[in-house]
Formats: C-alpha cells, sequence, structure tokens
C-alpha cells in the first residue's frame, strides 16, 4: 500500500486548499480513504472519510467547508478544503483501511502534506 499526498500550503484565513491522496498497490476500489491531521501539541483527529461504498463523513469541525470525493479509475482521492481557518493549521495524513466503513481509525498511511493557515 503506497499514498502519497499533495496539496498542502501557505493559505490566509478564509482561503481554499485542495488536497490530493495518489493510491498504489492495492485494489482500491474496495478501500475506506480517511483524511486525518494532526496539529503541534494535539492527537490525531480523523476529518473526513469515504468508504467503498461511498458513505461520507466529516468531523464537526470542518463540515461545511471542506468536501471528500475519490474518483476511482485514477486511485485518487481529493479533499477540498474551503473556508479555512487558522485551527485548520496541521499536517494532513490520508490513509487506506479494506472494506472499512466510515470512521475508521486504523490502516495504511500516507507520509502527509503540511497545511498552514495564517491570520
Amino acid at each position: 500500500v503506497q499514498l502519497v499526498e499533495s496539496g498542502g500550503g501557505l493559505v490566509q484565513a478564509g482561503g481554499s486548499l485542495r488536497l490530493s491522496c495518489a493510491a498504489s498497490g492495492f485494489a482500491f476500489g474496495v478501500y475506506a480513504i480517511g483524511w486525518f491531521r494532526q496539529a503541534p501539541g494535539k492527537e490525531r483527529e480523523g476529518v473526513a472519510c469515504i468508504s467503498w461504498r461511498l458513505d461520507i463523513y466529516y468531523a464537526d469541525s470542518v463540515k461545511g467547508r471542506f468536501t471528500i470525493s475519490r474518483d476511482n479509475a485514477k486511485n485518487t482521492v481529493s479533499l477540498q478544503m474551503n473556508a479555512l481557518k487558522n485551527e485548520d493549521t496541521a499536517i494532513y495524513y490520508c490513509a487506506a483501511a479494506q472494506w472499512k466503513s466510515c470512521p475508521f481509525s486504523s490502516g495504511s498511511w500516507g507520509q502527509g502534506t503540511q497545511v498552514t493557515v495564517s491570520s
């Protein structure tokens, strides 16, 4: 299982970023894919998830601002992040879990991409 995140960066509060997770080495279509984040000094938290059945989960803190989607033909999952806030600053990771429903807490992880939201 290989997961590679991209799309992180520095953005002003109120701005947008689109993260992508490129997957390889496994049967992508039967995996739930989740986005997680970890801010300095805080525990990792689940942000959004899309299951193999296309069930979707969002953490309350991002509902209405973030949108997760998957393209099984391209083995990618995207996270569109709008109306970003300072508290969204974190390292964002994607993870994959076979046959899981959303949300899930354990699986295979990517290396992460930094998102920094400035005032």
